[in-house]
């Protein structure tokens, strides 16, 4: 699965219509940690990104609501810097989904949910990133805090 994911850095063979691309074009003003955009979410914890109103759609909604579409691509036409975010949660969906099969109560989903939140991540530039040259490695110590706070468990930050 992730080699397929993987591949989604590329570009896509099939009609544009097919993939889901996100909504968050405008990257006017919205700051970046990496080359990735840190695009308003919808939580109570404060943090580098701003901070989403309640009623509207946030990128951690977009990539969930994507996913069963997306995930079936191979490749994927790149229009935005949020659609690598986009790509990065994707890929986050997955690993969550894999851990949640072996949680027969919701107490033991969300241990393995905040489980997951507590792993180390691989940040672009670093070796076991899952999208090498897909983000641009973080030029300062501030700039890898930044993206690993976003990027380390985006739905215990999302409400």
């Amino acid at each position: 699965m992730i080699g397929v994911l993987a591949s989604l850095a590329g570009k896509c063979n099939f009609p544009r219509k097919m993939v889901y691309h996100s909504s968050f074009v405008d990257e006017e003003g919205i700051s970046k940690a990496c080359g990735c955009l840190l695009l308003p979410l919808k939580s109570h914890i404060r943090g580098p990104a701003p901070v989403s109103e309640q009623d509207t759609t946030d990128i951690v909604d977009e990539a969930i609501t994507f996913f069963r579409a997306n995930v079936f691509f191979k490749n994927f036409d790149i229009k935005s810097s949020s659609d690598k975010l986009l790509i990065y949660l994707t890929l986050y969906i997955n690993i969550a989904l894999k851990r949640l099969e072996g949680c027969r109560t919701l107490a033991e989903g969300t241990k393995a949910i905040i489980n997951l939140g507590l792993e180390n991540v691989p940040v672009p530039g670093e070796s076991g990133f899952p999208f090498p040259g897909l983000f641009s490695p973080a030029q300062s110590q501030k700039e890898t805090g930044r993206l690993l706070y976003e990027l380390s468990n985006p739905f215990v930050l999302h409400e």
